[in-house]
C-alpha cells in the first residue's frame, strides 16, 4: 500500500459571494452560491483523483456527525471529508447517548460543542432540526437531512455529477422519478437544478406526486414512458417505505413494472441519457442491474463526488467561522 500523499491544493481565496456559517438548504442559495461550491468541490476532485489523499486545509478544526438516523454514504463521506482536509471526525451515536435519559437535542449539540466542535453536521427525522441548531450554537451547522425537507449536499452533489458529464444544467431536462413525496433529496435538487437553468420534472404514481408540485414551477407526470424520450438527466429516487404510513401502490412489482429504468425503456431514451440515483438503490425496483452498472449510469461518481462537495462545504463554512471576530 502506498502511504497516504499529503500535498497542497490552489483552492484561491473564499469567494466574495460566500458568506455562510452553515448550509441548512438550497432554496436559498443563489446561482453565484451554488456555482462557487461547485467549482470548490471540482478543485478537491481533480486532487483525490490524482492521488491526493490529505489536504491540510482545516488542520485543529473538530467535526462532529450528529446523526439520529442510519447513514452510510453521508456519514462515511462526511469523516472522509473531514479527514482528508485533516480536521478530527466524531461519530455521534443516538442510541447510546443521553438522549435516552430526557436530554433535549438543543443541550445534547451544546454539551458537543462545549468540548470543542468547530462543526455540526446533523441529520434528523424532524424537518428544521438544522435550522434550530444553528440558531442555538457558535458552530457551523451543515444540514445532512431534515426529514423530507433538504438534503442540500446530496443535490450538490447530484448537480456536481451532471455539470461534470454535461458541462452545464442550463437547458437540461432532469426527472427525478419516484418518491417524491418523501424524499429531501428532490426538494434540494429542485432549489438548485431551477436555479441553474435546468428543467425539472417530477413523476412518479399519483399517491406520491401531487399537482401541487406545480407550484414551484416544475413538471409533474405520472408516467415514465411519457416523458422519458426528452429527459437528458433521470434521478431515480428511492421509495421510503419508512415515512409513509400506508403503501402508496398494490404492490413493488407493479411500481417496477411502470416506473424502473430497465433495459427496455434505456432504449427508448436518448442515447446520452445520464442515469443517477442518490443511495441506497434497490437493484430491480428502481432501476435494473444492467443499467445501473451501465456506461449511463454515474451512480459510483456520485458517491466518489459526495466526498469532494462535503470537503468543499466544510472548507467554505469553516473559512467564514475563521474570519469572523472573536465573539461574533
Amino acid at each position: 500500500m502506498e502511504p497516504m500523499s499529503e500535498h497542497p491544493i490552489e483552492l484561491g481565496p473564499l469567494p466574495q459571494c460566500w458568506k455562510r456559517r452553515h448550509l441548512l438548504g438550497l432554496e436559498d442559495l443563489t446561482a453565484e452560491e451554488l456555482t462557487a461550491v461547485l467549482d470548490k468541490a471540482d478543485l478537491f476532485k481533480q486532487a483525490l483523483v490524482a492521488g491526493t489523499r490529505r489536504v491540510p486545509l482545516l488542520s485543529g478544526i473538530t467535526n462532529c456527525n450528529l446523526f439520529f438516523e442510519n447513514s452510510t454514504r453521508t456519514r462515511t463521506s462526511f469523516s472522509l471529508a473531514a479527514r482528508r482536509l485533516g480536521a478530527d471526525s466524531i461519530d455521534f451515536s443516538a442510541s447510546t447517548s443521553s438522549l435516552s435519559k430526557g436530554e433535549t437535542v438543543i443541550d445534547t449539540a451544546k454539551n458537543i460543542e462545549a468540548m470543542g466542535a468547530d462543526v455540526m453536521v446533523v441529520r434528523h427525522r424532524t424537518p428544521g432540526t438544522p435550522h434550530l441548531l444553528a440558531q442555538n450554537l457558535d458552530c457551523c451547522v451543515i444540514n445532512a437531512g431534515d426529514g423530507p425537507h433538504e438534503h442540500p449536499t446530496q443535490g450538490l452533489l447530484d448537480i456536481l455529477t451532471i455539470r461534470q458529464r454535461r458541462g452545464t444544467l442550463q437547458g437540461l431536462t432532469v426527472a427525478l422519478v419516484g418518491d417524491i413525496a418523501h424524499s429531501r433529496t428532490a426538494r434540494s435538487n429542485i432549489w438548485g437544478l431551477k436555479t441553474l437553468g435546468a428543467h425539472v420534472i417530477v413523476c412518479g404514481p399519483s399517491t406520491l406526486v401531487s399537482p401541487r408540485w406545480k407550484e414551484l414551477d416544475v413538471e409533474f407526470s405520472y408516467s415514465l414512458d411519457d416523458i422519458l424520450p426528452r429527459v437528458d438527466v433521470l434521478n431515480l429516487l428511492r421509495i421510503q417505505f419508512e415515512r409513509q404510513h400506508d403503501r402508496p401502490f398494490p404492490s413493488v412489482r407493479e411500481y417496477a413494472h411502470l416506473y424502473a429504468m430497465n433495459r427496455d425503456r434505456l432504449a427508448r431514451a436518448k442515447d446520452d441519457i445520464l442515469i443517477l440515483a442518490p443511495g441506497p438503490i434497490n437493484r430491480g425496483v428502481e432501476v435494473t442491474p444492467d443499467v445501473a452498472d451501465g456506461p449511463q449510469s454515474a451512480i459510483l461518481e456520485q458517491v466518489t463526488n459526495g466526498v469532494a462537495v462535503r470537503m468543499a462545504v466544510l472548507w467554505l463554512v469553516t473559512s467564514v467561522l475563521r474570519a469572523a471576530p472573536v465573539g461574533s
